[in-house]
């Protein structure tokens, strides 16, 4: 579905990702684990359009998104929930997910729609006209993966979903996107936390410095010793 092929990304005259190939297949989902500023975020962001300096080729389906505007890449399929869930908080529960509701595929179904989401969130459904921006950090989360789902996306695009988040409000993320995943929805997953990501993940890369330098099975790459080397802080099993 996603294939990303010698991409380079630049801030300024400072280059970020270097020759990046990686590729996500229709109902997988494919985790990038690394650490702080390595590149996780900005390739996330470049598969989004939200990023032009860049060079190479990321193909949606077998069609070029380099060059293309955001706009155009959500209307094609792909929805991005950002780091720091960036809800509107002066916009109450319901209208930030109406701010998601816009593309043709969900033409006509907002009570629809907006009914999965609250099942979904059962936390959501009673504070549908309270402001996001009095939401705790886990509910604005929740908020921000049920706005990007009401889109009805082909391909989701997460960044850092447990990032802030305590212990418990963690776990209730991860349980949240397996259910997403056993929906059969794609996703690209950005994560500190090694070992959960890996847990859940099909495939998975490994990103250091803007370079991916180790990709394999989710499970088995925990077994690999330079991650286990690399990520021993990271990598938090369950007690």
């Amino acid at each position: 579905m996603l294939e990303i092929n010698n991409l380079n990304v630049s801030y300024g005259d400072v280059r970020v990702l270097f020759d990046i190939t990686a590729k996500v297949d229709k109902a997988q989902l494919v985790s990038i684990v690394g650490a702080n500023a390595a590149g996780k975020s900005t390739l996330l962001r470049a598969v989004s359009g939200l990023l032009k300096k860049t060079s190479g080729s990321i193909l949606f389906n077998g069609e070029e998104l380099i060059g293309k505007p955001a706009f155009e890449i959500v209307d094609r399929g792909i929805v991005h929930i950002p780091q720091g869930r960036r809800v509107f908080p002066a916009m109450s529960v319901q209208e930030n997910l109406e701010m998601g509701f816009y593309s043709q595929r969900t033409k006509g179904k907002l009570g629809e729609l907006s009914s999965q989401m609250y099942a979904l969130f059962p936390e959501l459904s009673n504070r549908k006209n309270q402001l996001a921006g009095r939401l705790s950090g886990g509910e604005q989360q929740m908020l921000a993966i049920a706005r990007g789902l009401i889109a009805c996306p082909i391909l989701l695009t997460v960044d850092e979903p447990s990032l802030g988040l305590a212990p418990i409000l963690v776990e209730k993320t991860f349980h949240v996107i397996e259910k997403i995943k056993q929906e059969k929805v794609t996703i690209l997953l950005v994560e500190q936390n090694v070992y959960k990501a890996l847990n859940l993940s099909d495939h998975a890369y490994v990103i250091e410095n803007g370079r991916i330098v180790l990709e394999g099975l989710g499970r088995n790459l925990l077994q690999d010793e330079h991650l286990k080397n690399a990520y021993l802080g990271a990598v938090t099993k369950p007690r």
